[in-house]
């Protein structure tokens, strides 16, 4: 039961700083059915895509939530980061272990020192995988808890629906992860980070104001079902 209102808690927070707009009704989407087909293709973009059920801000966020690889070059405010991740950090995770440490890197220079590292991987992707955006942000998980990617991904989405109810674009990225632990330089970054002992990199989110605003892919209903 706690899990439970701890989860009814985070929706209730989303709500509150969703900035969609909540007035909308899911009979406005015309046509969309039950398996989402037509609003997955962006038709009835960020409204409910089921027929008589009352559509609100935290929905519609979650339905208009895309991820951006188009960034514009706009600075983020220090105090909207810091408002994302409050609604982030209220994520729920296993026994409220919050078993996640979370890095923001906004400096131009330290970024440019990670995607130096990153390529010295070899790899030609590494240096661009963040997508110019002006945030970037780093997730390490405890490695003593078993279930702590699980409570790093709440945390992740948490950030990334708030991030979007708030104006702001993400994109969750694991090439980063990759090309970080596998440079020769990794030892640099990671002390840089300065994350505990016993937590490992796990998941990063490039974060900035939208430059694109990309359609819905199609998502599969089919996977699923009731089982009586």
């Amino acid at each position: 039961m706690k899990l439970v209102g701890t989860i009814v808690c985070g929706l209730s927070l989303l709500a509150a700083v969703s900035c969609g707009n909540s007035s909308l009704s899911v009979g406005e989407c015309g046509e969309c059915t039950n398996n989402g087909t037509e609003c997955a293709s962006g038709e009835c973009e960020g409204k409910s895509n089921c027929k008589g059920v009352e559509s609100n801000a935290v929905v519609e966020n979650i339905m208009s939530r895309r991820s951006i690889r188009n960034y514009k070059e706009k600075p983020v405010e220090r105090a909207l980061v810091e408002e994302v991740m409050k609604c982030g950090i209220n994520a729920p995770s296993g026994q409220n272990k919050q078993s996640w440490e979370v890095r923001i890197v906004d400096d131009p220079a330290f970024q440019n020192e990670i995607k130096a590292a990153m390529a010295a991987t070899g790899n030609e992707r590494a240096a661009g995988c963040f997508y110019n955006a002006p945030v970037w942000l780093f997730i390490a998980r405890d490695k003593s808890y078993d279930f702590s990617t699980i409570d790093c991904g709440l945390l992740s989405q948490n950030i990334m629906l708030s991030a979007n109810s708030l104006g702001l674009g993400t994109v969750c990225l694991g090439s980063p992860v990759r090309f970080i632990l596998t440079s020769p330089d990794k030892d640099k970054v990671l002390s840089k980070l300065e994350f505990s002992d016993g937590y490992e990199l796990c998941i990063c989110i490039a974060m900035g104001y939208p430059n694109e605003k990309p359609v819905a892919k199609p998502r599969d209903f089919g996977k699923v079902k009731f089982v009586d």
